[in-house]
């Protein structure tokens, strides 16, 4: 059986193929089915049901660009692509394709369920916000999926920002200009980023204004239209700054905010907006929260067992 699908654009091609066809390769091996794509037809060949799902897929993804691109609502996914597998049984997260990005010559991947259902995650919604203790990938996830979107010019520009507070202690009047004094507080995220591109790439990328890395307090009055918006130690956010922050999401833009509420440096009395957004956006839809634990810390084995640690003593 075969059957066509017509598409009205290149523009439009481009989105339902993905940036390197990888759209077009998942389908097929999914539905076990042949596709080619020429001059805006997408001809899909296979078994009558197998075509079926397939068509199915694609046209729900065709659905979703016309009307716009909203990738996070959970409705618009086709049904298609969360059936098993003709001819088989349903396996566990059947559904979902493993995510990985090549970056620096190493592969960057999930190394436990929560991380690929975080990954996930970042593909389907436009606001995802990580919770869980250090060393679970939040950021550097998060990082490797932005860099991959700029790579492949889904986003025009990457966005890092944290809040400039000190980690329990005062580091009294630092000297320097204003870059000299805001930059210690950013380090981590320039490691992070310097981890996974050339530190000459990184710097042009910088230089050009492709990659910002800002302090919180740069992000007001701003829209950050078309960008990959990473918001590190979000638990260091006032209810104020956290607020400020989600509402600076513009078009074709998306927001990962990542943090650990166990580890909270705000001054006594502040609360963490990052603690009230679980209150206040839990039933939003288009935001996705993920929570990340002890076993899905990536560091050395010590840290798991730190972690527990401090969770055994505070239960007291």
């Amino acid at each position: 059986m075969e059957k066509i699908i017509k598409l009205d654009s290149d523009e439009e091609a481009i989105s339902l193929y993905g940036s390197l066809d990888e759209r077009l390769r998942f389908a097929e091996e999914k539905f076990k089915v042949r596709i080619s794509a020429r001059n805006h037809r997408l001809v899909i060949s296979g078994s009558k049901e197998n075509v079926r799902q397939a068509a199915e897929f694609f046209n729900a993804e065709l659905e979703r660009i016309r009307e716009g691109g909203s990738r996070h609502s959970e409705s618009k996914i086709s049904k298609a692509a969360q059936a098993p597998h003709p001819g088989g049984q349903a396996a566990e997260g059947s559904q979902k394709t493993p995510l990985s990005y090549f970056h620096k010559g190493k592969v960057i991947k999930a190394k436990s369920k929560n991380q690929e259902n975080y990954l996930q995650a970042i593909q389907q919604y436009d606001i995802v916000i990580s919770i869980g203790p250090a060393g679970t990938g939040k950021t550097y996830l998060a990082m490797a999926t932005a860099i991959d979107a700029l790579k492949r010019k889904r986003v025009t520009r990457i966005i890092l920002t944290r809040p400039a507070v000190e980690a329990g202690e005062s580091l009294g009047f630092l000297p320097g200009d204003l870059y000299a004094k805001i930059n210690p507080y950013l380090r981590p995220l320039y490691d992070a980023l310097y981890d996974m591109m050339d530190f000459d790439e990184a710097t042009r990328h910088l230089q050009r204004g492709l990659i910002e890395v800002a302090p919180l307090a740069y992000m007001r009055g701003r829209t950050l239209n078309d960008s990959f918006v990473i918001l590190d130690e979000g638990q260091n956010c006032t209810h104020e700054q956290m607020k400020m922050f989600l509402t600076r999401l513009g078009f074709s833009s998306r927001t990962i905010v990542t943090g650990d509420i166990t580890q909270i440096d705000l001054p006594s009395g502040k609360r963490s907006g990052l603690v009230e957004i679980q209150t206040i956006l839990h039933d939003v839809e288009g935001i996705k929260f993920c929570y990340l634990d002890e076993k899905d810390v990536v560091r050395h084995k010590l840290v798991q067992d730190v972690i527990k640690a401090y969770e055994r003593h505070e239960k007291k």
